[in-house]
């Protein structure tokens, strides 16, 4: 990763709020499931030890006090955002019911590559391709299921349908709630809660609302996970429920442990891992808290914008060149 273009400061891990009062051990377990895909020769080592650390809670905490530096890059603020895997009812068929396609990517869209937006293919550039993978009965839960990047369908015979990021259209996402708010809305009216029900109440302007946004999400399905695994992130391997977050890899290490310091309606304080990414989180102090699969989650997540400070845990020699990079 090269050394992002942001202040940076090592701190002492008794700076950090609630430090000493953490499940390290949940957090280590979490951090092994994708530890061993980190090619940096900086973590190899790191990562060998984390196998042989001890499944207790103390030698958890010794192992990232021992091997890491807690460093904030940029300047806080942060801005912490939630996510979720949904749970939806849909189709393999189109019926009256459900009408609304999630869409495999095109063979012909290739990495990079700027294809038709959001509006054309809502429009039809893609009908009657066979490109349908799964039908869905609300056009603002196919938005969101997008935003989120990774869903579960329950078809009508029972079966649940695994499905999971796979591409995009290459144009930039742009967020409808700023845009509601350049319309003149406030900020507490763009919620995802909010923002679903305003769209549902106004079809016209609510479809034009989405289209503002022209970015769009492919899918494909996932037909060998585990029903009890969460959605798979950015690393190729299921995220964990309150112990993964997506950050920006321009700023954060995919893999890296984070400490997290989330203000708000509901203060977290809580061990993580960087293993997805997002869109919209752009940014040394951003980060989206994955918080689970199903309503309930969902509930949660969507309320959450909250400010503290989010500090990546560095393997040692890495957490000090960043001072003199910087």
């Amino acid at each position: 990763m090269a050394a992002p273009a942001a202040p940076a400061q090592v701190l002492e891990f008794q700076e950090l709020d609630g430090w000493a009062q953490e499940d390290h051990r949940a957090a280590l377990a979490v951090f092994r499931n994708t530890c061993a895909l980190l090619r940096d020769p900086l973590w190899s080592p790191l990562c060998k030890l984390s196998a042989d650390a001890g499944d207790s809670s103390t030698s958890a905490r010794q192992f990232f006090e021992l091997l890491f530096r807690p460093v904030i890059v940029g300047t806080p603020p942060a801005l912490f955002t939630g996510y979720y895997e949904p749970e939806l009812n849909g189709s393999l068929l189109r019926t009256p019911r459900f009408t609304y396609p999630l869409y495999r990517k095109p063979p012909e869209l290739t990495e990079g590559q700027v294809y038709h937006a959001r509006e054309a293919i809502e429009s039809g550039a893609l009908r009657g391709r066979g490109l349908e993978l799964v039908w869905l009965d609300d056009p603002v839960e196919v938005y969101f299921l997008q935003v989120q990047g990774s869903g579960r369908i329950r078809l009508p015979d029972g079966r649940v349908l695994r499905v999971a990021y796979g591409g995009k259209n290459g144009h930039p996402y742009r967020s409808i709630g700023q845009e509601l708010i350049r319309r003149g809305a406030s900020m507490a009216d763009v919620s995802a809660q909010d923002i679903k029900a305003w769209v549902r109440s106004n079809p016209g302007p609510g479809r034009a609302l989405l289209n503002s946004n022209p970015s769009f999400v492919f899918f494909r399905r996932l037909d060998d996970l585990p029903p009890e695994s969460g959605p798979i992130g950015a690393m190729g391997r299921p995220i964990t429920g309150m112990r993964s977050v997506a950050i920006d890899p321009a700023h954060v290490p995919l893999g890296a442990p984070v400490w997290v310091e989330k203000e708000g309606r509901q203060p977290l304080r809580r061990l993580m891992i960087a293993q997805d990414t997002g869109g919209a989180i752009k940014g040394a102090q951003r980060a989206d808290i994955f918080y689970g699969t199903g309503f309930a989650a969902g509930e949660e997540a969507g309320k959450i914008k909250d400010g503290g400070r989010l500090i990546q845990l560095l393997p040692i020699d890495r957490a000090y060149a960043l001072l003199s990079d910087g």
